[in-house]
């Protein structure tokens, strides 16, 4: 007998295929990180991230006007100081690189993109840690959280409508609302880098942004055990109890259990981050031809967006956004 069950009826064509889809990928899911550089006159490429650079102020007003253009739903910043010092003191200071691009921003673009601001301090410090440490070299969580308030008020002060704080420091969240609705800024958007793994996914962004962990060491005291599901859950709740609005999954592709762990367990938006080194490896990979870039890069942000994240934060944005306005 022939079966009467037939799924690949709704295979047939393209536009069945579409009809059907479970999931969708528009450019408005997409965020596009940034690196805008202080003391640079002209974009400079980036190496290991192929088709990026650091921008100045007035290459970043450009490549934001032409995201918004393209229906990209936001961006986020990552400053380049530079100099660097023990505290981190540029990711405050109302005239750091990062306060500058988004005053720049707020002028150029106004509410037409979501600007984001990543919330950290590793980009800032001479040890290239996430926070302030202690003299034995290990990150003091309590008083790194006192600089993340001053950076969280001045980043919102410059423009920005969402601050992502990333440093994993227990109460970070908590902390930063407190100082915001304290300082009358209580519209801004939390985005919490909730479940962000000790991954060695990052080497692309370190080069972007310029940071050296001194002495060889590694982020494994306070980010996430890559070893680890059910402490992502425990870690995004914490996150949503103490005001965030946003909880974020970091890498992406290899956290795709944690990323539906937490699209049951939560009712607020959920974002994945495809990292710098997902993004390098599908390059390097399409450069030799080996695959299909493009098609794969496509292939795994619809993954994502099928595994219940609500936006992707990507490498990809800019020419994904292109393609899928053609």
């Amino acid at each position: 007998m022939f079966p009467t069950q037939r799924p690949r009826r709704l295979r047939r064509t393209a536009a069945l295929r579409s009809l059907v889809a479970e999931s969708s990928l528009v450019a408005g899911d997409l965020v596009a990180p940034l690196f805008v550089a202080e003391g640079v006159s002209e974009p400079r490429a980036i190496a290991s991230l192929p088709g990026h650079v650091q921008h100045g102020v007035d290459s970043l007003r450009r490549e934001v006007s032409a995201l918004a253009a393209l229906g990209v739903g936001a961006v986020i910043l990552f400053g380049v100081p530079e100099v660097k010092d023990d505290l981190g003191s540029g990711a405050w200071n109302e005239n750091g690189v990062t306060q500058v691009a988004l005053r720049a921003l707020r002028d150029e673009v106004g509410d037409a993109v979501v600007v984001m601001a990543d919330l950290c301090l590793d980009e800032y410090t001479s040890h290239g840690h996430c926070g302030v440490l202690r003299g034995d070299g290990e990150v003091d969580n309590d008083a790194t959280l006192e600089l993340y308030q001053r950076t969280a008020i001045a980043q919102v002060a410059a423009g920005a409508a969402v601050v992502a704080p990333s440093g994993m420091m227990d109460g970070q969240v908590a902390a930063i609302r407190r100082a915001l609705d304290g300082s009358g800024y209580q519209d801004t958007v939390i985005l919490a880098y909730a479940a962000k793994y000790a991954s060695a996914l990052y080497g692309p962004f370190r080069d972007a942004v310029g940071v050296e962990i001194v002495g060889g060491g590694d982020r494994r005291g306070y980010q996430q055990d890559v070893r680890n599901r059910r402490e992502a859950l425990r870690e995004a709740r914490l996150d949503v109890d103490e005001g965030a609005d946003i909880v974020m999954v970091k890498p992406a592709m290899t956290n795709l259990d944690v990323l539906s762990d937490l699209r049951r367990a939560l009712d607020v938006p959920l974002c994945a981050y495809h990292v710098s080194g997902e993004y390098a490896m599908i390059k390097a990979a399409g450069e030799r031809g080996w695959i299909d870039a493009p098609t794969v890069a496509l292939e795994q942000l619809s993954a994502l967006r099928r595994a219940g994240a609500d936006f992707i934060l990507t490498y990809f944005a800019h020419e994904l956004a292109e393609d899928l306005a053609r």
